[in-house]
């Protein structure tokens, strides 16, 4: 097996941000994976520290088969090169320390932003305890912790930095957190927009539209429900890494599912229409229970202001809104 990446020529994979998905997929083909950390930074880089990428090796893995990458560190300057000793670290069980860029040993590879990089790869078998641990807490949407120091791994369920490393004796500490979901109930072409662009960015996207047509819309979801958005989302549960969009246009159905979010305390509520209907939306939300602090996280009109009115513009605008809410959640010291 080279270190080559699959697809390099179009290097998809560095949108995978989550490595918890591709990782889920090879256990199921029963192949181990080998998983590179951004530890440390020095100076200017595209990535931060606990950036992470994952290799599999196919299944036929034979002299020249390329290895299957996630996530990404540069760019392009050091991929190949992680995937080089990614391979070798799939092959023989032991972690690999590699330091890029300023007082890097390899003095033939370097980062256009000029800084240091530098990434821990660890090899995780198919029946590791703890990558089923990591990936049970993904799926009851509970935030936990890895540890391991390249050979022994564990996880905690606690939450801290993103990341902490300790030098002597070297343990790496990374949290991760219930992947960030977001729920847009509606079917206007203003919706469906904003759970594609949520889908496309990564997103555990559900569309919900009550009473909607039996066939699920045509790109892909994670989730298509044909309920009423404030029973679909006491059955979905909500917390601080889920956005809810209310779309439907009709108050009986976003009214009652922004309060429910709000209630469950969503990282993000909001609501299309028109400013004209802001005030009594509130009187009614008002009315139903809704208090004050949770009426202020609530958005009604959502987007970036001046960005247009298309479909795609007020989507891009909602969404841009939704990776801002949601990022402290996700890098919080």
């Amino acid at each position: 097996m080279s270190g080559s990446i699959d697809s390099a020529d179009w290097p998809l994979f560095g949108w995978i941000d989550d490595i918890r998905r591709p990782l889920a997929e090879a256990f199921g083909a029963g192949h181990p994976v080998a998983l590179a950390t951004l530890y440390r930074v020095g100076g200017s880089a595209p990535r931060g520290p606990g950036a992470q990428m994952l290799f599999v090796a196919p299944e036929n893995a034979g002299g020249g088969s390329d290895i299957a990458a996630s996530g990404y560190f540069s760019g392009d300057c050091i991929e190949g090169d992680v995937a080089s000793h990614a391979a070798q670290v799939l092959a023989d069980g032991e972690p690999r320390h590699l330091h890029y860029g300023a007082g890097s040993p390899w003095i033939d590879i370097r980062l256009r932003c000029g800084g240091a990089l530098h990434v821990m790869v660890e090899r995780i078998a198919p029946d590791s305890p703890a990558a089923t641990e990591l990936l049970r807490h993904a799926a009851e949407r509970r935030s936990c912790r890895w540890h391991s120091d390249g050979t022994r791994q564990w996880v905690t369920v606690d939450e801290g930095p993103l990341l902490a490393v300790e030098e002597e004796p070297f343990l790496l500490s990374r949290r991760y957190d219930p992947p960030r979901r977001l729920v847009v109930s509606g079917g206007d072409p203003g919706a469906l927009a904003a759970a594609q662009l949520g889908a496309l960015a990564q997103f555990e996207t559900i569309l919900l539209r009550p009473d909607g047509p039996h066939q699920p819309p045509p790109f892909p979801v994670s989730r298509y429900l044909r309920a009423d958005p404030a029973t679909a989302l006491d059955e979905l549960g909500i917390d601080r890494w889920t956005a809810y969009l209310g779309a439907t246009h009709e108050d009986h159905h976003d009214l009652g599912g922004c309060l429910a979010a709000l209630r469950g305390g969503a990282g993000y509520v909001a609501m299309i229409g028109a400013r004209s209907r802001a005030e009594t939306r509130l009187g009614a939300l008002r009315a139903a229970g809704a208090t004050p602090e949770e009426l202020d996280r609530l958005h009604l009109s959502p987007g970036v202001p001046g960005l247009g009115k298309s479909p795609w513009e007020v989507a891009t605008g909602i969404m841009a809104e939704i990776m801002q809410a949601l990022n402290p959640a996700r890098e919080r010291a």
